[in-house]
């Protein structure tokens, strides 16, 4: 049978394992409209035990959109800081301020889409859990699921192509009668038990649903190819001027880190010098890249203070 034609007994199935599951996170026990629309951008990209407690410090400090539309935007950057990819940051302070501005307010995904930093799949959340609008979910933890309820096999080229595919699906099966309780179902549950990495059928609420447990290798599903890695060397220089740091801001405009501080490079000055010994090596990783920074010192020469960029 195909799970179209179970889809009431699956979300009975799945409603009631939520039901008693569920993790007490702090935007479900205090449920609002803002709190859950600062989780979901929060969740970007960040694990829910990471960001637990920026959370908890943001709501202090912001406690709804009013506050947050008023605050400076270098409050809301270091309230921000540690959780990484500070592109979420300022949109969900534009959004803040564009929310306050409106007279005529978001109540269905295709609305919160109009808003800074919001696309399908958190409209679908923010607008699902917080409003009971009928709107699916599809994220890789969804994609899984379905992918394993039905054994698809299929290798996608990416993940985008992968959330493409299952979307009439998800929107299939959904439960328009608590559709947001029925997201953060399927999202409790690719976390924490339909797994990437060893999933646990055993305990699984809709194991009677899944043809790839049936089939003997969930594991395997579903197949997206993966970028392969970009190594990436740069030459970063440590100079110290009047006891202060010399720091490059990255543009605003910038794909990746826009805004932030950096040690500069050889290429932000006109002029050619020699690098001599390193202070220190170290690696981080941004998507698909692996890049290798190399610290040199430099003295601080009055020819040198006057970055290009």
């Amino acid at each position: 049978m195909s799970l179209l034609s179970q889809s009431e007994p699956f979300q009975t199935a799945l409603a009631a394992w939520y039901a008693s599951a569920q993790r007490a996170l702090p935007w479900r026990t205090q449920p609002s409209l803002y709190r859950t629309v600062v989780s979901e951008l929060m969740a970007q990209q960040t694990q829910i035990k990471t960001m637990l407690p920026y959370f908890a410090r943001w709501m202090e400090r912001f406690p709804d959109f009013e506050a947050l539309a008023a605050a400076p935007s270098e409050d809301v950057l270091k309230h921000w800081e540690g959780l990484g990819y500070y592109s979420r940051a300022r949109n969900l302070h534009k959004l803040a301020q564009t929310y306050v501005a409106l007279e005529t307010k978001p109540t269905n995904a295709k609305q919160w889409q109009a808003l800074p930093g919001i696309g399908p799949y958190t409209s679908a959340a923010i607008s699902s859990i917080a409003q009971n609008y009928p709107a699916a979910v599809v994220d890789g933890n969804v994609v899984r699921i379905l992918a394993r309820l039905t054994n698809d096999a299929r290798t996608f080229k990416n993940n985008g192509a992968a959330v493409k595919a299952f979307t009439t699906l998800a929107d299939q099966i959904l439960n328009h009668r608590t559709p947001g309780d029925h997201n953060q179902a399927m999202m409790e549950l690719g976390a924490t038990v339909c797994q990437k990495h060893n999933p646990l059928c055993t305990v699984c609420p809709v194991v009677q649903f899944c043809a790839g447990a049936a089939g003997g290798a969930p594991e395997t599903i579903p197949k997206i190819e993966r970028k392969a890695t970009e190594h990436v060397a740069i030459d970063r220089l440590w100079i110290v001027h009047d006891n202060k740091l010399l720091l490059h801001r990255i543009p605003s405009d910038a794909k990746q880190l826009a805004g932030q501080y950096e040690l500069p490079s050889p290429c932000h000055f006109e002029q050619k010098f020699k690098l001599g010994k390193a202070l220190a090596t170290k690696s981080r990783g941004i998507t698909n890249k692996r890049i290798t920074e190399t610290i040199y010192p430099l003295s601080p020469q009055s020819s040198i203070l006057s970055p290009q960029v």
